[in-house]
């Protein structure tokens, strides 16, 4: 069956038209699925009984499930675990800003990046999200706390650019007039640098945010951190980067989890100015959450300070992630990886 939250707006009125339909029922239905959230076809109103008994025989509408939260008593993250219709489970967050809250959504069910510090990547890829998945983590979000949300980030489970063709049209519906309506400026989309769809991404001329997920100074150490530096040459990702900024005008950030002992000394400091000196860029420095599966431990504070203030003396704009939801599951694909432990062990 069609999935009718991942339609566009026109591709929903050549649906309405087969049916015989007029076309602003098509608008209708868009504003139900976008703006109000409905969860089924029977909340839609001021559709007749026979067209909502026709689109719940001849067509999808996708809602996930809220299976678990957890609340971090520090701060009020939550922390969302949701099911899919086929039975996986993704995760998402909500966190709240002074500016306005934002949420981190999944793009895939697992992930087979291999980044030897994330919990997401141990379970290897299930598959991609569709749009009407990603979509929903903040709708199912919205309606839970009745709040606004304003900042959406593709930082959660899976690689972004690994699901490239639902991504974009989740973009699209999710800043486009007549849903939500999320300024492109107010959304960042993660990678570890797949250089090809980097480039692609470029040509979109989007005015989303690109946040690289570096996270060492060198070739042979991100090689050691990230099985993806094996296909793509650090300097290859860099200049994707440069080509990134010229298409957009909009300014790299640099994700670089300080993992202690591996990637946080004084030379890796140096090292990282040298490279990305050049660059209209921003570093988020991000104190590794460590997991059991793993044995890297997180740098002190001292010595994420120091790498702090070497990076901001050479001119470089550089900030310490706020550790948020540290007291629940809070990084990423933790919540995800205790269920399905726990669900084994039953």
């Amino acid at each position: 069956m069609i999935d009718l939250k991942s339609l566009t707006l026109l591709e929903l009125q050549q649906e309405m038209e087969k049916l015989g339909e007029k076309k602003f029922r098509a608008k209708q239905i868009y504003g139900w699925i976008h703006e109000k959230l409905a969860d089924r076809f029977e909340e839609m109103t001021n559709l007749s009984k026979d067209l909502r008994e026709r689109l719940e025989q001849e067509y999808e509408l996708p809602v996930l499930k809220i299976i678990q939260v957890q609340k971090s008593a520090q701060d009020g993250t939550c922390k969302f675990l949701f099911g899919l219709p086929d039975g996986h489970v993704i995760e998402s967050v909500l966190m709240r800003y002074h500016h306005g809250n934002s949420v981190c959504i999944s793009s895939q069910v697992g992930c087979r990046m291999g980044c030897r510090f994330c919990a997401s990547t141990l379970g290897g890829l299930k598959r991609g999200l569709r749009p009407s998945e990603m979509l929903d983590q903040i709708y199912q979000i919205q309606k839970w706390s009745k709040e606004r949300v304003h900042n959406v980030v593709v930082m959660g489970t899976g690689e972004p650019l690994d699901n490239y063709d639902a991504l974009l049209r989740f973009l699209n519906l999710l800043t486009c007039e007549g849903g939500l309506h999320i300024s492109q400026r107010n959304v960042t989309v993660s990678t570890c640098g797949i250089v090809p769809r980097m480039r692609q991404l470029a040509e979109e001329k989007l005015q989303i945010t690109l946040a690289l997920s570096l996270h060492a100074s060198s070739q042979e150490k991100r090689k050691m951190l990230m099985p993806v530096a094996n296909r793509y040459e650090l300097s290859d990702v860099l200049d994707a980067c440069r080509y990134y900024f010229e298409q957009t005008k909009r300014r790299i950030s640099f994700e670089y989890s300080l993992v202690g002992g591996v990637n946080d000394g004084e030379e890796d400091a140096e090292e990282l100015i040298a490279l990305i000196r050049s660059l209209n860029c921003h570093v988020n420095l991000i104190p590794v959450n460590p997991i059991k599966e793993r044995d890297y431990v997180q740098s002190g504070h001292q010595t994420i300070v120091n790498f702090k203030n070497k990076l901001e003396k050479s001119g470089i704009v550089v900030t310490i992630r706020r550790e948020m939801g540290r007291d629940i599951d809070g990084a990423c694909g933790q919540l995800r990886r205790s269920y399905l432990d726990m669900e084994k062990e039953r």
